[in-house]
């Protein structure tokens, strides 16, 4: 094979960006890593910290034909512009969520991918979170039967959350960030979008950052619920809420049902309910999977009188596996032992997805096309809510197949 090592361009040197730079740096994969930001301060920390050079600008990172991909932690409003300028450049793309800020980028972003056989990945951690993948396994074993209904949500305030302190995107619309939430359930019943429509509720609270003549959204809506119509006949319910979130975990599936069987969840306890149709009357089987889905650290201490509390409050799910993760661990280099991981243990599996795909020439799972279907459906259901919850159409992109 003769598959050359990958030097890499971080645009961003932000809140988030800090723990991808050692494992994009540390991946058998990379040759070089460079680092760029519009305050030059910011690109001097990271450079010291993680022994990186600096690159001055992202027109420099265009125009430099050593660079292969373009790693994208902007401002989640500038994602689109960011991303097809790269891929214009004929640059591989790792980008943080969401895809795109208008249904057009999105359509853009795909077109150029099939166009020029580049690599992109949405870097979505929800979609390697260990309820997502236990939802997934369990579908395709066909535990659930045909699916019919299903909730994923993700709760997390405007004051706790990184966006909430930059400028331009105070009273961002919820569901212009909707893939925490979209990616877990469409991903578990392998189907897409096809009709939204959604609600909205109106800030109460006399803060400015939601007042919609004072913010670039022109929204007022601090939390968005949405109704969406599958492709596989299914009915989904999606919650992106800024105006609340009690603590952790802040996204997650919290129920999915099927014709022969059901998951439900809440804090730390995990449980899939089925049919038993060998019963002479009407009879299911509970089986407590928590074990199998918490990560193993949380299932070490589930006996301390205060486990339920911390884990409300976000113990033992930043930097530690769990069991459904297990079998995807074992395909990381060993270059990821001793770095550090994040997001319910998710960030690994992302870096080495992306760097597998391009060094491979292979489409990653979380590709382009993936990343229209977790992403348009919210920037439609936006479109719902102003019009008072009509249902909208959502387009399709296909699968990439």
């Amino acid at each position: 094979m003769n598959n050359k090592k990958l030097t890499v361009a971080f645009i961003g040197c932000g809140r988030f960006a800090k723990f991808f730079v050692p494992l994009f740096k540390a991946h058998p994969f990379t040759e070089k890593v460079y680092v760029c930001d519009l305050i030059p301060e910011k690109a001097k920390l990271y450079s010291e910290r993680f022994g990186v050079e600096i690159i001055n600008s992202f027109e420099d990172v265009l125009n430099n034909k050593e660079i292969d991909c373009v790693i994208n932690f902007t401002q989640r409003h500038i994602h689109g512009e960011i991303v097809t300028r790269a891929l214009k450049a004929n640059k591989h793309v790792y980008s943080a969520v969401p895809m795109a800020s208008t249904v057009e980028e999105c359509k853009e972003i795909v077109d150029l991918v099939k166009q020029t056989g580049l690599i992109y990945l949405m870097g979505e951690t929800c979609y390697y979170y260990p309820c997502a993948m236990y939802c997934r396994e369990a579908y395709k074993e066909g535990k659930f039967g045909d699916f019919s209904y299903g909730a994923s949500q993700y709760y997390h305030h405007i004051n706790d959350i990184g966006y909430g302190k930059i400028a331009e995107e105070r009273g961002m619309p919820p569901l212009l960030y909707p893939t925490h939430s979209t990616a877990m359930i469409i991903s578990a019943v392998d189907s897409y979008v096809k009709k939204v429509a959604c609600f909205g509720f109106a800030d109460k609270s006399k803060d400015e950052a939601f007042d919609k003549d004072k913010n670039m959204w022109n929204n007022e809506h601090t939390n968005q619920y949405v109704l969406m119509e599958l492709a596989n006949g299914g009915t989904a319910r999606v919650t992106e809420a800024r105006g609340f979130g009690w603590g952790k975990p802040s996204s997650y599936i919290s129920s999915l049902y099927g014709t022969k069987g059901s998951y439900e969840f809440s804090n730390a306890q995990h449980i899939l309910v089925e049919k038993d149709f060998t019963a002479p009357k009407e009879k299911v089987n509970l089986t407590d999977v928590s074990d199998y889905v918490n990560p193993f650290d949380m299932t070490a201490n589930k006996d301390l009188p205060d486990f339920k509390n911390r884990v409300a409050n976000g113990e033992w799910q930043w930097n530690n596996y769990s069991p459904i993760q297990q079998k995807e661990i074992d395909r990381l280099p060993k270059e990821f032992d001793s770095l550090d991981n994040g997001h319910m243990g998710t960030h690994k599996f992302l870096v080495d997805d992306f760097l597998k795909a391009v060094y491979y020439k292979k489409q990653p799972i979380l590709n382009a096309w993936a990343a229209a279907r977790y992403t348009v459906p919210g920037l439609v259901a936006i479109e719902s809510a102003k019009q008072g919850g009509i249902p909208l159409d959502v387009p399709d992109f296909g699968d990439g197949k």
